[in-house]
């Protein structure tokens, strides 16, 4: 996670096709640190390894589970549970956008998009986080030295 306030936030993009993870993964890399995932299993790896500061999940992924499920599986994981997710997917239904919002989505955007919408999205939702985490601790009760 981004600390020092220069430093980039880390994003996990998991998406499923080749063009799309490079066309994001060139476009963002400007502002942020990217890792691609194209399936459940790459996904639960990385979050192994790395804490993200958001996440940019498809519906269609590689695996025997989409993205609808690991947004729900992510959100119920009491460490991970604040984690940003915005479900951009080219499933443009409504029933999708339902789903997506109930398994714990924050944003969902169908593709194709913006991309400045989706970036100026993505930028609030880390700012909002990051604003909530400096809440917590100025209304704790700790000393300061």
């Amino acid at each position: 996670m981004a600390g020092q306030p220069n430093e980039k936030s880390n994003i996990l993009i998991v998406e499923d096709d080749y063009d799309n993870q490079k066309f994001l993964q060139i476009f963002l890399q400007r502002y942020f640190n990217v890792d691609l995932s194209d399936s459940a299993d790459r996904f639960y790896e990385l979050m192994n390894q790395k804490k993200y500061d958001l996440i940019l999940m498809d519906i269609s992924i590689k695996g025997n589970k989409n993205g609808i499920e690991l947004i729900r599986e992510l959100k119920s994981d009491e460490t991970r549970k604040n984690i940003p997710v915005i479900c951009y997917t080219a499933h443009a239904q409504h029933k999708d956008r339902i789903n997506a919002l109930a398994a714990g989505s924050d944003v969902y955007i169908s593709k194709p998009s913006d991309i400045f919408v989706l970036l100026r999205t993505m930028m609030n939702l880390i700012n909002k986080e990051k604003d909530k985490i400096s809440e917590d601790f100025s209304s704790s009760n700790f000393a300061v030295a």
